[in-house]
């Protein structure tokens, strides 16, 4: 199953692009912009196990992307103008925003040369933790647990269970599996702990992925100096706000902003929810994003801007520049709304 959704995705992209039905359709559900995410750019990884890899897409593609938006008369805007044309109602011009989640040291070292060379505002949006060396990136330590190991035991719903996992496939399944049974936890605490078990028992060092593959607060300030680059909040713990009591949603948001404020000299206007679909941000956090004074915060729901957005701008959509679908025609159906107007519950990102 966890194949066979990718395969599914990929088929009705390609279908709305053959047929030319997402031509038709853009003028229906085309919008006004969007909003692009992105996490790594990186050269491809080895290996047939990375179930991480839609987190990913090379350089190539970035710079195909970015090629191909200028082709299509798209404006490459900052989150500030895109929040000005959306207040003052200015559509003359199609837009795209490219958002970067979590603040990964690739987009420094690779992706931001690219950007700068092209002269492409973007945005990153830093849950604190990560540069301060406390974060955990769970989903990557459950990663790695699965990889090194053909065989693990863990205690779910109160039972001892053991998996083999020593094949890719065996491999491909318990990650899907345990990832989402981990996002069912009723509280982020409890899923934490038990990646930490996890990660215990099986020689896996969880803070490594946060100091090996994050910016330090140097890094980001580096970022931070360059008119182009916009800094955002996305919270401290990187959280399913969610999961947490309001008095804990807004600590995580607004402390994150005031540690960015006090590391960098940049109070954040924008803000990301962390994992961002449905599970994980509504209108609790959509109202407590506006009363703490940002001016817009998005989401990882799928779609693209409409005017309508206006009276929503801190509940916005975005696209992802997902590594599984690494083509310009996917993008273009995409940035059409034909897909996302139809099937956008299927298409998501973590």
């Amino acid at each position: 199953m966890a194949a066979l959704k990718p395969a599914i995705i990929r088929g009705g992209l390609e279908s709305l692009y053959f047929t030319g039905a997402h031509r038709l359709l853009k003028p229906l559900f085309g919008g006004v912009g969007a909003i692009l995410t992105l996490h790594h750019v990186r050269p491809p990884r080895p290996g047939r196990f990375q179930p991480n890899r839609l987190l990913e897409i090379t350089p190539r593609f970035l710079r195909r992307v970015i090629a191909d938006l200028r082709r299509a008369g798209l404006d490459i805007v900052s989150l500030d103008e895109m929040h000005r044309r959306l207040v003052e109602r200015d559509f003359s011009r199609r837009f795209v925003c490219l958002t970067f989640d979590d603040g990964y040291r690739d987009t420094l070292q690779i992706a931001y040369p690219i950007l700068k060379a092209e002269g492409v505002p973007f945005a990153i949006y830093v849950a604190t933790s990560f540069p301060d060396r406390l974060g955990e990136l769970w989903w990557l330590a459950l990663e790695a647990v699965i990889a090194r190991n053909k065989r693990i035991g863990l205690a779910i719903d109160g039972r001892n269970r053991t998996f083999d996992c020593a094949t890719v496939g065996e491999k491909r399944w318990l990650y899907d599996e345990l990832y989402w049974w981990l996002r069912g936890r009723p509280t982020e605490s409890e899923l934490r702990d038990v990646v930490r078990n996890l990660a215990g028992c099986y020689g896996v060092d969880l803070a490594a992925f946060c100091r090996d593959l994050c910016m330090g607060w140097e890094e980001l300030a580096e970022l931070a100096a360059d008119p182009l680059v916009t800094i955002g909040a996305h919270t401290v713990n990187h959280p399913m706000l969610a999961k947490l009591p309001e008095k804990s949603v807004r600590s995580e948001i607004d402390l994150s902003r005031s540690v960015i404020e006090a590391a960098l000299a940049r109070r954040p206007a924008h803000l990301s929810f962390p994992v961002g679909d449905r599970s994980s941000a509504g209108p609790r956090e959509f109202t407590i994003a506006a009363e703490l004074g940002f001016k817009t915060a998005v989401t990882t729901r799928p779609g693209v801007l409409f005017a309508r957005h206006r009276g929503r701008l801190t509940a916005l959509p975005r696209i992802s520049l997902n590594g599984e679908y690494q083509r310009l025609r996917y993008v273009r159906v995409l940035l059409s709304g034909a897909a996302t107007a139809m099937w956008s519950p299927v298409i998501s990102n973590q």
